[in-house]
């Protein structure tokens, strides 16, 4: 395994630490984990690359890289309307909570 020496605010590195803490892990360890979650462009690209060709296969159809381009963004749009749908389900309940006006109701989060 290789060495090196980062130079980061004392903030950032208390921060890092008590996450490291935290999850019983390293600094090393974590940064690790961090950069792990964290893909490059290349990486990026070839999920891309790998998503639209299984796309194109399980589709059966033959889109060039602008039709994708240009498609709708169907994952956006599902989780807007679930998200519509579970605020309109909340209704009532997020007004008693936040009876003042202030704050909001828990967000949701789609991928």
């Amino acid at each position: 395994m290789a060495s090196t020496t980062i130079h980061v605010p004392r903030e950032t590195l208390d921060h890092l630490a008590a996450l490291a803490a935290e999850r019983g892990l390293s600094l090393g360890q974590l940064v690790q984990q961090l950069a792990e979650r964290e893909p490059t462009r290349a990486q990026i690209a070839e999920r891309l690359r790998s998503d639209r060709a299984a796309a194109r296969r399980n589709m059966g159809a033959d889109m060039t890289d602008d039709e994708f381009d240009q498609a709708p963004d169907i994952l956006a749009n599902i989780c807007k309307i679930a998200t519509d749908k579970i605020r309109a389900a909340r209704g009532d309940t997020a007004l008693r909570h936040f009876p003042d006006g202030f704050g909001s109701p828990p967000s949701v989060t789609c991928p």
